[in-house]
């Protein structure tokens, strides 16, 4: 009998959202994620010491020192957890730049620029990986810089049409609507308990894989950060969906089938209209929305916050 994972592959490309590359090949997902938070979980695990041993002894002879060492450092980290992962999946890996970058434009796109040499160091295509910046304003600018020298980006900490609209105004590779954080907000305010197509981060993946569908962006869709196999079952159509050890095991334990939720032409049939914003638009209409501007700070606070508990481990060990 068919199972809720295998059935699930047939509608959406499924990606592993973990640093733990040991888990992913079980799930045979075509990609995985990962971020500041579960780069530092992986890190602190024994099964991982040796790769982190790795990324200080390489630079044990270098003339850099401070914070420039340990910035070094944590790159190389990046990148050698990245290897692994391309061992695993046979697509791409999300690597994700400094969130404390998240408002510096030229920051992000020199950071990007020299992940994404690192790799190519290493023999791999910059076709194989994403890279990782939050939705500001800042961050979409970036990012589509970015894609017109070939180098594509996954756009996280995304919670509103807003910032949906201005990544496929910029030709972005690809976003990471967070479902999970945003039934969060809703829970906590409004004491409810979501299920379904009721969930607000269900809806809001679907309005925006409908606008792109209907509108004709190439930008890829890709739900992220869920609370439970329900958000999933109910996007599934996405053009992909990034899902946790855990969630991903729920699914594979789950026999049934999932029937696809979400469909080209479902998009064409809705009311959507074409929403055109400039940069003092997007920023208005962002803050129109009190969940979106207050999640997306709250991500990149614990990211930032997770990146200096990251530089301490990695100070420790230098």
């Amino acid at each position: 009998m068919s199972n809720k994972l295998s059935s699930l592959k047939e509608h959406t490309t499924i990606v592993a959202d973990t640093g733990d590359f040991q888990s992913i090949a079980e799930y045979t997902p075509q990609d995985a994620t990962t971020n500041p938070s579960l780069i530092l979980k992986a890190a602190q695990q024994a099964e991982y010491s040796a790769i982190v041993d790795k990324a200080v002894a390489e630079f044990a002879d270098s003339t850099l020192t401070g914070g420039t060492k340990i910035e070094a450092i944590i790159d190389r980290l990046l990148i050698l957890f990245g290897l692994e992962i391309l061992k695993v999946v046979p697509g791409r890996v999300s690597t994700e730049v400094d969130a404390r970058l998240s408002f510096d434009t030229a920051g992000t796109v020199a950071k990007a620029k020299e992940l994404i040499a690192a790799y190519e160091a290493e023999g791999i295509s910059r076709e194989r990986v994403l890279i990782k910046i939050a939705s500001t304003w800042e961050g979409i600018k970036a990012a589509e810089e970015l894609e017109k020298e070939g180098i594509r980006c996954n756009l996280t900490l995304l919670f509103s049409m807003a910032q949906a609209v201005a990544c496929a105004e910029a030709n972005v590779q690809l976003i990471s609507p967070f479902v999970g954080r945003i039934y969060d907000w809703y829970k906590a305010k409004n004491g409810v308990e979501y299920t379904g197509a009721e969930d607000p981060g269900v809806q809001s993946v679907t309005q925006i894989y409908n606008y792109y569908k209907k509108f004709g962006y190439k930008t890829e869709v890709m739900g992220a950060s869920f609370r439970n196999t329900s958000q999933i079952i109910e996007l599934a159509g996405s053009d992909l969906l990034t899902i946790s050890p855990n969630l991903l095991q729920e699914l594979q334990d789950a026999a049934g089938s999932v029937e696809c939720k979400l469909t080209p032409e479902n998009a064409n049939a809705s009311e959507l209209e074409k929403i055109s914003l400039d940069e003092k638009a997007f920023r208005f209409m962002y803050n129109e929305d009190a969940m979106a501007t207050e999640k997306t700070a709250e991500g990149i606070r614990a990211f930032s916050a997770d990146i200096v508990k990251l530089e301490n481990l990695i100070a420790e060990r230098a």
